[in-house]
């Protein structure tokens, strides 16, 4: 496994953990056609739903930032962009012929386990003092709906 899930990947909040560890679970399986050599359209399409739900990820993460008021709104998003941005760029290498490299996995690990582990755990008191729940009543939209799509 390129990144297995622990407690210090946790923010607190079943929501954003839950949408953490999707993204854990797409990177992994890209790492595991990418190891396992499933072939190039296997790891394209595995790169693409885990820029697609990284994208879906960030724009929940910052919904709540501007409807809770987070200070640091800005400056995280910022974070985001940058991310979608080399994502972006990775696809359009890998869409130009490059093949996806253990570079991108572990360029994607790092920012992903220090994003959530650096940032993200910032906005979780905020999140609670504001009303956020830590855990969930019933399963969400979300996962509903990715599931729905990934299954």
């Amino acid at each position: 496994m390129l990144v297995e899930w622990h407690d210090g990947l946790s923010v607190g909040i079943q929501e954003i953990d839950e949408q953490h560890k999707v993204l854990v679970e797409l990177l992994n399986a890209l790492h595991d056609a990418i190891r396992e050599h499933h072939g190039r359209e296997a790891s394209v399409a595995i790169l693409a739903r885990l820029a697609d739900y990284t994208r879906i990820h960030f724009t929940v993460e910052e919904s709540l930032m501007r409807i809770l008021g987070y200070p640091e709104y800005d400056e995280h998003k910022q974070h985001h962009e940058s991310l979608i941005a080399q994502l972006h760029a990775f696809q359009q290498r890998v869409s130009d012929g490059e093949a996806i490299t253990f570079e991108l996995l572990h360029f994607l690990r790092n920012w992903l386990t220090r994003h959530i582990q650096e940032g993200d755990t910032r906005y979780t008191e905020f999140f609670l003092s504001r009303g956020a729940q830590r855990n969930w009543q019933k399963k969400g939209w979300l996962d509903r709906f990715w599931s729905g799509i990934a299954g």
